[in-house]
């Protein structure tokens, strides 16, 4: 059975500029990605998606085959999923299972995703994906009134008026966008990363932050400066 890993890594980036190649730990962000899917046992083959030539270097360097993304599939409308389908139409069709690896988390560790990868393989799921537990109480926007005017706020997966315990609270994860694990048949016909029987890969919440601001960069770097002693 082929496992390939798809890392998406276009160059474009408003948030934080250069996103994909800046560095965390004394390495660029692709770097981290491609370490971390060649480090999984399972995975046979590792691709990195990209319009970007530094990036491709990057990719290259660090172990990994670069697909050359189109301008029309590298723009800030693409979807994740239009890479991952055009990289599986370069890469072969002898891909089995779908390895969706998000450079922006900058934490992966390989033996979460072999375990991710052997459910998939066991028929246990059709789509795993990385998580967090959050039991925490939730809170939205309460429906307005019959003349239209709002209401306050009300509690979303608890009755506010009665208290409950943390651990009474509904079971409820939360994405942390590091990886996906999916049957590429089912996906290539799905066209979109959640189908069939989705169940969650839950990992640990320190290794589970997400980069989408220049804070959040920093935060990751002192992170590896603290777990990982500077540099891995």
């Amino acid at each position: 059975m082929s496992v390939l890993a798809v890392i998406p890594a276009r160059g474009g980036s408003k948030g934080v500029p250069g996103k994909n190649l800046r560095m965390v730990g004394g390495r660029s962000l692709v770097a981290r990605a491609v370490g971390a899917a060649r480090a999984a046992a399972s995975v046979d083959r590792v691709a990195v998606s990209t319009d970007d030539p530094a990036i491709a270097r990057e990719a290259e360097a660090s172990g990994a085959v670069v697909v050359l993304r189109p301008a029309a599939l590298a723009t800030d409308e693409s979807a994740s999923e239009e890479a991952l389908l055009h990289a599986l139409a370069v890469v072969g069709d002898d891909v089995e299972v779908l390895v969706f690896l998000q450079a922006t988390s900058p934490f992966i560790d390989p033996t979460d995703v072999d375990a991710a990868v052997a459910r998939v393989r066991a028929g246990e799921a059709d789509v795993v994906f990385a998580a967090i537990a959050t039991p925490v109480f939730l809170w939205g926007p309460s429906a307005a009134d019959g003349a239209g005017a709002a209401q306050g706020w009300a509690g979303v997966n608890h009755d506010a008026s009665r208290r409950l315990r943390r651990q009474e609270l509904p079971s409820q994860v939360a994405e942390t966008g590091a990886f996906y694990v999916m049957d590429a048949q089912r996906f290539r016909a799905a066209g979109h990363r959640f189908f069939g029987r989705i169940e969650p890969a839950i990992v640990a919440e320190r290794m589970a932050l997400e980069i989408d601001t220049e804070e959040q960069l920093l935060l990751a770097d002192a992170h590896a400066g603290f777990f990982e002693g500077g540099c891995s």
